[in-house]
């Protein structure tokens, strides 16, 4: 090991030593959002309570409404409910190791996901299924924002859709900065649209709540059914890839110290797993106005948002007001959740392109491309059949989801297989570790099997019960037959400094790396294995030979 580097401090780079290609943009732009990174201490600012704000607002989206809606009309109130309700345990169960790992080491899912199970390459799938989550969920915010413009302003469909992707662009350009400005000011605005009718019917017409209960669903006969209550949750747990874009903005949490533990706590469990409490919320909301607007005006208006809010506010203000508020209330959901899906969408399909390539082409490129797919899902008019693609795609994301959070859960803090800090960084890692893949697979692969009927009708409502329990015995099995030895492919990163300071926060200490000559806080750098120096993370990504990377040892 003698000839291995080790740094004290950082060595003066050599002057022939070029930046890699890609770097001086990957630099300008990665000052602002941190794309494919650790966030430095320096950068992360914000109070712990303003983090929150800013995260919860993304989640201030309406498919959460046409989601309660479909599964209400479909299976009845009473398997609706209780369908939201599973998945929402299911969900703020796993959601919480994602976020703790995230606020405390400052790292996005992707990061988590490298070190935690899947290796530095292995989690280009997750990677890619995390893009989908944000292209659907675009899509279906852009669809419903479509229907509230041509409610209120006339537009045709499809040139709604592209309004709707349109308008984000500029506003998602800034990262972090401009997203928490916008999420803070509107949050107050949106819950006072969204809460006040629902309150107001409960208020003035009681018997909306008795309709509400006994409604017993086009496939039912108001009993509680073990099929529906599963079919409905496997919808709801399409949003348990939700936990991504939450933890894209936890990862700005300022370092947990005794001063801040109690609002830092907080502000990791409300805006971590504690998002699901006001999607599930939203969900039952969803399913009550669909009763009402059954009652109101028929079946076929049910599940779309802007019909829901329009029957409602008809009922509380002026004829002249309605259309217009309820535009207002689409329109700001929609822009609050789809700046967060491009900004999400963009740092994912980024994170895959730039490992396999070893490129960095820009955050940006990514922003478009995330756009073109969710306007061509649009124009395809998904809307009309969500619940099945939903359902679908929440075999794939259960899989990934539970075998992260038993991987952090059980193999780092129960069977200690898993390296406790979090690992990311090129030539610590593995390419690939069968622990997380092997599970992933075998999770998704089979649950999908069963989604479309292959082991039989009978099976076909367990499917997200299938892909959740695979994955939670897989991943710990799969770490104790390989006995833990594919997380770390070394180490020792060839850095005296500790990673971690005394209160077990990522280390402020900074060093220069020698590629793109920019300063990095202590967990973004190793030592390089060709010079007296250090690299940073993304240098290291975009190294084409390797000429940088460590070799493998301990």
């Amino acid at each position: 090991m003698s000839a291995e580097p080790r740094l004290a401090e950082v060595a003066e780079p050599e002057p022939a030593e070029q930046a890699a290609p890609g770097t001086d943009q990957a630099v300008k732009e990665t000052l602002e959002d941190y794309t494919l990174r650790f966030a430095p201490r320096s950068y992360r600012r914000w109070t712990p309570m303003v983090v929150a704000t800013t995260a919860l607002g993304g989640i201030a989206y309406m498919a959460d409404f046409s989601i309660g809606a479909g599964i209400g009309l479909a299976h009845g109130t009473g398997n609706a409910l209780l369908a939201i309700a599973v998945a929402a345990v299911v969900i703020f169960v796993t959601g919480f190791p994602l976020a703790y790992y995230g606020a405390r080491y400052n790292i996005d899912l992707d990061l988590i996901t490298r070190g935690s199970g899947f290796g530095y390459f292995g989690s280009v799938l997750t990677s890619v299924i995390f893009a989908s989550f944000t292209f659907i969920f675009f899509a279906l915010e852009g669809s419903i924002m479509a229907q509230g413009l041509k409610l209120g302003l006339g537009l045709p469909l499809w040139l709604g859709y592209l309004v709707s992707t349109l308008m984000v662009i500029p506003l998602v350009i800034y990262g972090m900065t401009a997203l928490s400005k916008l999420q803070v000011w509107t949050t107050p605005i949106w819950l006072l649209l969204m809460v006040g009718p629902l309150v107001y019917l409960v208020a003035t017409d009681p018997g909306t709540v008795d309709r509400f209960l006994g409604y017993a669903g086009t496939d039912g006969d108001g009993g509680i059914n073990t099929a529906s209550v599963l079919l409905g949750a496997g919808v709801c747990l399409s949003l348990i890839a939700q936990i991504g874009e939450q933890i894209d903005y936890l990862r700005f949490m300022p370092p947990k110290t005794e001063a801040n533990k109690r609002s830092w706590w907080t502000a990791v469990v409300m805006a971590g797993p504690g998002w699901v409490v006001l999607g599930a919320l939203k969900q039952a909301i969803g399913v009550f106005l669909a009763v009402y607007i059954i009652a109101e005006v028929g079946a076929s208006a049910a599940p779309e948002p802007i019909q829901q809010f329009k029957g409602a506010f008809d009922a509380m203000m002026p004829s002249w007001l309605v259309v217009p508020l309820a535009v207002v209330l689409v329109v700001i959901s929609q822009i609050k959740i789809n700046v967060t899906n491009a900004y999400s969408g963009s740092l994912a399909w980024t994170n895959s392109f730039t490992r396999v390539t070893r490129r960095y082409p820009g955050r940006m490129v990514f922003v478009l491309v995330n756009l073109g797919f969710a306007l061509a899902l649009m124009e395809a008019d998904m809307f009309s059949f969500l619940n099945g693609i939903l359902g679908f795609y929440s075999n794939c994301a259960i899989a990934w989801v539970i075998t992260v959070a038993t991987d952090i859960g059980i193999n780092k803090y129960v069977l200690k297989l898993s390296p406790h800090a979090p690992e990311f960084r090129r030539g610590m890692l593995y390419a690939v570790n069968p622990v997380g893949v092997v599970a992933f697979v075998a999770a998704s692969g089979l649950s999908i099997a069963m989604y479309f009927h292959a082991l039989g009708d009978t099976l076909q409502p367990y499917s997200p019960v299938a892909a959740a329990v695979i994955a939670f015995v897989l991943t710990p099995l799969m770490a104790v037959v390989t006995k833990g030895r594919y997380y770390l492919r070394r180490t020792d990163d060839g850095i005296a400094e500790p990673l971690l300071d005394e209160d077990g926060n990522p280390s402020a200490v900074t060093y220069e790396c020698h590629v793109c000559r920019q300063q990095f806080e202590r967990p973004d750098v190793a030592a390089c294995r060709t010079h007296d120096a250090v690299v940073c993370s993304l240098c290291l990504s975009t190294d084409k030979v390797g000429g940088h990377v460590l070799p493998a040892g301990v």
